[in-house]
């Protein structure tokens, strides 16, 4: 299929259509050799709630953004390399259904497609360019993955502490390290986690004790860190002043600020009752 539809005026075509909708937002998609190989709206599980989002797989990337006009316009546009990809399916359960996870090691997260055979039509068509991804590159399958967000509705007191009770006053917090839902008083602590960002970022308080024995023991086998600071100290990695606040660390990603952004989708129940595929896979 890919072979057949490289260099073909079609998916030029289709290609330069996805392209159009995402407009100035997103990135340039039309590389040499590059196919358009599905499209289709799937769920995706973001922190707040379960929110329809626009998938297109490429033979090499597979890429998502928002809703804001049907088939006409769509933002908050991200690029995922395929061969950073693991796919893990999830069980059925009577709330939620034809689920998997998308694993990489910047980011995990939780989709789900109005059927069970977009479902697999899906799984199968990502796993196989994955599959040749990795012949192509000649790179083993990722083993690093990042910890999914757990939704916050999922708890109502913190997951690491088990006493206090979120509320209009008392908000949630997410470990970058475990994706706990956790309090502020049990996340106080920032870790430099080079994977998922350049900055310090807050995790729980056990995931920190962790983090900071395994910094210690790396340094004492490496000869200590450069520079001063306490023996045995992670100087680089503790929180407080000397690594700074984690500016925004703590808000939604980019896709749930984007709050009203769904535009015309209809509702989440005609989503999963309409009966009409919203997959499509080229051949």
């Amino acid at each position: 299929m890919v072979d057949y539809l490289a260099n073909t005026e079609i998916n030029s075509q289709r290609i330069a259509a996805v392209e159009s909708c995402f407009g100035a937002s997103g990135q340039p998609l039309a590389l040499p050799g590059r196919v358009l190989l599905g499209e289709g709206v799937l769920t995706k599980e973001c922190r707040k709630k379960a929110k329809p989002r626009i998938f297109f797989l490429f033979n090499d990337i597979l890429v998502y953004g928002s809703i804001v006009l049907s088939k006409r316009k769509y933002r908050g546009q991200h690029i995922i390399p395929l061969e950073e990809v693991t796919l893990e399916p999830l069980p059925e359960t009577l709330q939620a259904k034809n689920r998997w996870m998308i694993k990489t090691a910047k980011k995990s997260f939780v989709v789900s497609a109005a059927s069970t055979t977009e479902r697999q039509e899906w799984i199968s068509h990502i796993e196989e360019c994955v599959r040749r991804q990795l012949l192509a590159t000649g790179r083993p399958p990722s083993t690093e993955h990042a910890a999914p967000w757990i939704p916050d509705k999922a708890t109502d007191i913190c997951m690491r502490c088990t006493q206090t009770r979120f509320s209009a006053l008392t908000r949630r917090h997410h470990c970058r390290k475990c994706g706990f839902v956790v309090c502020a008083e049990c996340s106080r602590e920032r870790f430099l986690l080079p994977r998922l960002s350049p900055k310090p970022l807050r995790v729980c308080s056990l995931c920190y004790r962790e983090l900071a024995a395994r910094k210690r023991e790396e340094e004492e086998e490496g000869g200590g860190p450069g520079g001063g600071g306490a023996p045995g100290q992670p100087r680089a990695y503790l929180g407080g002043a000397e690594c700074g606040a984690s500016s925004g660390d703590d808000e939604d990603s980019d896709e749930d600020k984007e709050g009203g952004g769904d535009g015309d989708w209809p509702s989440h129940v005609e989503f999963y009752a309409s009966g009409v595929s919203w997959s499509a896979f080229h051949g």
